[in-house]
């Protein structure tokens, strides 16, 4: 298979085994009326299209690398979660310096910051992380003398690199497995037409006949059923869509 083979599909490369996962129970239990069709559609091809799929399967989503990815977000979902307490923290110190240090905590970057680590949005984090170990630099010596600590401060600047470690290796994983996909995309390719040969000869057979059959073979309502099933893991209640005000948040 050529290693430059374009995007033959229209759905996401890691949906695709998903459809076909929903084809091959179809196929297996109407098979006696596709073999009655065709001896094309043994038991041998449907067993045959089950191991492509599980082939694509491992490609577009493998194991060892869905674990890995798995690791380093909670471990940056940890970070994420123990920065709260060091927030409220320097709240506090900032608003015992009183006027020595004439930033809100707002101004400081901390609302914001504390909205984007509730929400898990890394990139934002960040962000805001860099504006607020600026400002602590700034008004160092200020906050030292309200209560401030070295281990603190370190948490901050601590999370920049922790979390920027965690992205670039995430990043790595992923990158590394789209350019393996690319190249193996001819077998993706074989699999989607492989699909759509049975979904053709599956509408030949119960359009007229079994309307709810029909469905089992049609890709867009194949493709309500896989973005059904997914949502309930894509779900993630740790990162909510609406923010809390800030005094909520603390």
């Amino acid at each position: 298979m050529s290693s430059n083979s374009l995007r033959g599909f229209n759905c996401k490369n890691e949906e695709l085994p998903l459809v076909c996962e929903f084809v091959a129970t179809s196929l297996e239990r109407d098979q006696p009326l596709f073999n009655n069709y065709s001896p094309l559609f043994n038991v041998a091809y449907v067993d045959g299209f089950k191991a492509k799929i599980m082939a694509v399967e491992e490609l577009v989503n493998p194991a060892s690398e869905t674990l890995a990815l798995k690791l380093i977000n909670e471990h940056s979902y940890s970070i994420l979660d123990e920065m709260i307490g060091s927030i409220n923290h320097l709240e506090g110190y900032i608003s015992l310096a009183g006027k020595n240090v004439p930033v809100s905590p707002t101004d400081f970057g901390l609302t914001t910051l504390r909205k984007s680590a509730r929400s898990r949005d890394i990139e934002n984090v960040l962000s805001q992380l860099r504006t607020v170990n600026k400002t602590i630099a700034k008004y160092r010596t200020e906050l030292n003398e309200a209560g401030l600590t070295d281990a603190l401060v370190a948490n901050f600047t601590d999370a920049v690199t922790l979390l920027s470690s965690d992205k670039k290796e995430g990043y790595k994983i992923i990158s590394n497995r789209a350019a393996l996909v690319q190249n193996n995309m001819g077998l993706l390719n074989e699999l989607n037409d492989q699909m759509g040969s049975i979904c053709d000869i599956g509408k030949i057979l119960f359009k007229q006949t079994d309307k709810a059959k029909l469905k089992d073979y049609t890709f867009a309502q194949l493709m309500k059923k896989v973005r059904h099933t997914e949502k309930p893991d894509e779900a993630k209640p740790t990162e909510p869509t609406d923010q809390a005000a800030a005094d909520e948040a603390k």
